[in-house]
C-alpha cells in the first residue's frame, strides 16, 4: 500500500483560497483522468466539499507523487502552485488512512461531529467507481471510512458535539434564539436542489417555516425536492418550485434565503439583495453554504440584512465546544487504522501464497503423472489414493508456513515477507502478478458494489 493524499482545508487555508481553488464536477473528472495519466499514480479519487479539496492516490514513488499531485491540484484549481503550496498538507500510508477516517467521523470538519461528510465521501467513491479511477486500495479505503464514520456516530455521542453545517448556520442567523422559534412562520427561499440544499430545506421544514420555495436550474430536481417536502405524513410545510429567473421576485417576499449551488460565479449580487430590501421592514437573513460563494460578500455592508457564509461559519466554529465523546472517536479511529493496515498488508501477500499453492499443485500433478508412467498397473482406486496422499503431504507441509507468513505480513514492517516467499520458492513474478490481476478483476465485478 502506497496511499498518498494531498489537499487543503479550512484548517490550513483561508476561505478566500479555498473559494478560488474549488473544483466543479467537470474539473474533478479531468483531474482524476490526468492523475492516472501521470506516472506515479495507479488509482485516484477526489474529495471536494465546501471546506476541503483532497486528492487521494495510490503511488509507487512518494516524492514524485507529492510533486505530481500538487502540480495537478494547482493546474486544475487555477491557483498558482507557489501560492497554493503553503496551504497544502500531505499524508502518506497509515497517516493518510488516519486522516480520511478522522474526516469521515467528523473530527476534521468545520463543525466537529457533523454527519454530512459521509454523504460527500460516498459521492467521491461513486465518482471514482464510475470513472474507473478507484481500484482495490481506494475502494477498500473509502468503503471502510464510511463504516468507521457510521460506527463513530452509532457507538459514541459525537452527534452531541456537532451538527450539520446547515443547522450551525441557522443557529448563527438566529443569534442565540432557538432555531425553531426564530424560523417559525418565516418564508424561505432555497436556491439549489443538491444534497446540501435538500438538507437545508428539510431542516427548515422541521423548524416550522410556513413556506419553502425551491429554485434550481434543473426544474426536475426542484420538483422532486418539493414532492419530498410535501409528501403525506411529513412536516406539513407548503413548498413549491420556481425557475431561476423568478429568484428576484421571490427574494423580495422571502424572510430567509439559503443558497448552495454549483455555480462558478455569483448567484445573488449586492444589487440583487439591495433591490429586494427596497420597501421592506423585516430584516432579510441569508445563509450561503456554497464554495465558491453564491452571494456577494459586499452584502455585509448593506443595512437590514444578515449574511452568514462559509467564512463567518469558520470563525464561529473556532470557538465551538468539543464533546467528551471526541476522545472515544479518536480511539475508534486509531483502532480502525491499525486493523485496516493489517488487512491491507495481509492482502498484499495473498497472491504470493496462491501462486505458491498453485506451483505445489502443479508439482503434485507432474509427479503423479510420472508415477503412472512407471506403475501402469495401478487401478483407478489405487491411483486416486496415491494422489490424495501426496496432496495431503504437500498441504500439511505448506499449511503452517503459509498461515504464519500471513500473520507476519499483517504486522507493521511485514511487507517484505511476500518478497522472501517468492525468493525462497523461486516463484515466477509473472505468475504472482497474474493472480493479482485476476483477483482485482474479481473485485471490480463483485466486491466494488455500489455504496
Amino acid at each position: 500500500m502506497s496511499l498518498l493524499v494531498v489537499g487543503l482545508s479550512h484548517r490550513t487555508a483561508p476561505v478566500s483560497v479555498l473559494e478560488r481553488a474549488s473544483l466543479p464536477t467537470d474539473t474533478q473528472v479531468k483531474l482524476l483522468q490526468d492523475s492516472l495519466a501521470a506516472e506515479p499514480a495507479t488509482e485516484a479519487a477526489v474529495l471536494a466539499t465546501c471546506n476541503r479539496i483532497e486528492l487521494y492516490a495510490d503511488v509507487d514513488k512518494f516524492h514524485a507523487g507529492v510533486a505530481e499531485l500538487s502540480t495537478l491540484l494547482a493546474q486544475h484549481s487555477g491557483v498558482g502552485l507557489e501560492e497554493l503550496t503553503p496551504y497544502l498538507y500531505v499524508h502518506y500510508e497509515d497517516r493518510a488512512v488516519h486522516h480520511l477516517f478522522s474526516v469521515a467521523c467528523g473530527l476534521d470538519s468545520m463543525v466537529v461531529g457533523e454527519g454530512q461528510i459521509l454523504a460527500q465521501i460516498k459521492d467521491a467513491l461513486a465518482q471514482g467507481q464510475d470513472l474507473h479511477t478507484a481500484g482495490r486500495l481506494l475502494n477498500d479505503l473509502f468503503q471502510q471510512s464510511l463504516r468507521v464514520g457510521k460506527r463513530a456516530h452509532s457507538e459514541t455521542g459525537i452527534d452531541r458535539a456537532g451538527q450539520s453545517l446547515v443547522t450551525f448556520g441557522l443557529e448563527q442567523l438566529a443569534a442565540g434564539a432557538a432555531v425553531e422559534a426564530w424560523a417559525k412562520r418565516k418564508r424561505a427561499l432555497v436556491i439549489g436542489a443538491g444534497s446540501m440544499s435538500s438538507l437545508a430545506a428539510a431542516t427548515l421544514a422541521r423548524a416550522g417555516v410556513d413556506e419553502i420555495v425551491i429554485a434550481n436550474r434543473t426544474a426536475a430536481r426542484a420538483d422532486r425536492l418539493v414532492r419530498i417536502l410535501t409528501e403525506p405524513g411529513g412536516t406539513g410545510v407548503t413548498a413549491r418550485a420556481v425557475e431561476m429567473g423568478a429568484v428576484g421576485d421571490e427574494l423580495a417576499q422571502a424572510d430567509l434565503v439559503v443558497s448552495c449551488t454549483g455555480a462558478t460565479g455569483l448567484v445573488l449580487t449586492a444589487a440583487d439583495i439591495e433591490a429586494a430590501l427596497y420597501g421592506r421592514e423585516a430584516p432579510l437573513a441569508l445563509l450561503d453554504l456554497a464554495m465558491p460563494r453564491d452571494i456577494d460578500a459586499a452584502v455585509h455592508r448593506l443595512g437590514g440584512v444578515r449574511l452568514v457564509d462559509i467564512e463567518s461559519l469558520a470563525e464561529a466554529s473556532a470557538d465551538a465546544p468539543m464533546a467528551a465523546d471526541v476522545d472515544q472517536v479518536r480511539t475508534i479511529v486509531s483502532d480502525e487504522v491499525a486493523a485496516f493496515g493489517a488487512a491491507q498488508r495481509a492482502a498484499h501477500i495473498t497472491p504470493t501464497v496462491v501462486a505458491l499453492r498453485a506451483m505445489a499443485a502443479d508439482v503434485v500433478s507432474s509427479e503423479v503423472a510420472r508415477l503412472e508412467g512407471r506403475l501402469p498397473d495401478l487401478d483407478e482406486k489405487q491411483r486416486a489414493e496415491v494422489t490424495r496422499t501426496v496432496r495431503r503431504v504437500v498441504d500439511k507441509l505448506l499449511h503452517a508456513p503459509t498461515v504464519r507468513v500471513k500473520q507476519l505480513a499483517s504486522e507493521p514492517g511485514g511487507a517484505g515477507y511476500a518478497d522472501a516467499l517468492r525468493e525462497l520458492f523461486d516463484l515466477d513474478p509473472q505468475t504472482v502478478a497474474a493472480v493479482s490481476r485476476a483477483d482485482l478483476n474479481d473485485t471490480d465485478g463483485v466486491g466494488r458494489g455500489r455504496v
